[in-house]
């Protein structure tokens, strides 16, 4: 479920902001996600803005049933597909476009440019059948910023490696994360204004230096 982590009280605050965190199994999103959503916070509240911190897929009582079937269930990649699309219409009706006509700022572990990456790159499902189903669940609807955190895969392997028991995503070949996360990169290079890419190869002081460089563009 989303939570809330800051406050503010403003009937005439403009539209919030939406900003998403991406990258294959083993870059390093979740060492970031707290202290990210930390100083985003700080910047919110220049606006008299709360900073609402959510994921995909789940982030509804709805999306958090279809995580634990998406994560756990074999099954054919266009199901997979519309799964993660029917959870991600549930998160926008429900969650996000409330929170952003309010005001408020949504952090987003993941969204559609992760299903573009695992369903179309990984999976090899038709792009332009996601490009179809992104249209039709989101419309017009985009992050405002998307940080990628890059590394190269060898390295997401020997994290992935350290962790816990894998769910069927992070049990996947380094074959499967180099389709992955050349989807990603492709992703990037089309919309270079919505995104910033991390070098998440080295220490966490050093990544959050550049974190830090773009929470002052937001």
């Amino acid at each position: 479920m989303a939570n809330i982590v800051s406050s503010g009280q403003n009937e005439s605050r403009p539209r919030g902001k939406f900003i998403t965190l991406e990258g294959i199994d083993g870059a390093g999103k979740t060492t970031h996600l707290q202290w990210f959503c930390d100083r985003l916070s700080e910047r919110a509240a220049l606006q008299a803005a709360r900073v609402i911190v959510t994921f995909e897929p789940g982030g509804t009582p709805l999306g958090e049933t279809l995580r634990e079937i998406l994560l756990r269930q074999e099954m054919h990649s266009e199901t997979e597909a519309l799964l993660m699309f029917a959870a991600r219409r549930e998160h926008i009706a429900t969650l996000i476009e409330p929170a952003l006509t309010r005001g408020d700022w949504v952090l987003s572990d993941r969204f559609t440019d992760a299903t573009f990456a695992y369903q179309g790159g990984g999976l090899g499902l038709s792009i332009d059948k996601l490009r179809v189903l992104e249209q039709w669940v989101q419309g017009e609807l985009q992050p405002d910023c998307t940080v990628l955190f890059d590394l190269p895969i060898d390295a997401a392997h020997t994290r992935r490696s350290r962790a816990r028991i894998p769910d069927k995503f992070e049990s996947q070949s380094d074959d499967f994360f180099t389709r992955t996360r050349a989807e990603y990169l492709r992703r990037t290079a089309q919309a270079p204004e919505r995104f910033a890419i991390i070098n998440a190869v080295g220490p966490i002081s050093t990544v959050r230096e550049q974190l830090e460089a773009i929470l002052l563009t937001l």
